[in-house]
């Protein structure tokens, strides 16, 4: 399993995520929204693929 994430898009999530207020540099709020909604669109395509079955 390759867990590398390209340079460009790594740089771009951070852009994204980073806050200056938080402790930790990161926006946890945001950061797990796009979790989350990542997660759903997966489960979707998930759900389409199995229906196809």
């Amino acid at each position: 399993m390759n867990l590398e994430v390209e340079n460009e898009i790594k740089a771009e999530i951070e852009k994204v995520i980073t806050s200056e207020d938080s402790p930790v540099g990161i926006d946890a709020k945001k950061t797990h929204i796009i979790i989350i909604n990542k997660l759903v669109e997966i489960e979707k395509r998930l759900d389409n693929l199995e229906k196809m079955h």
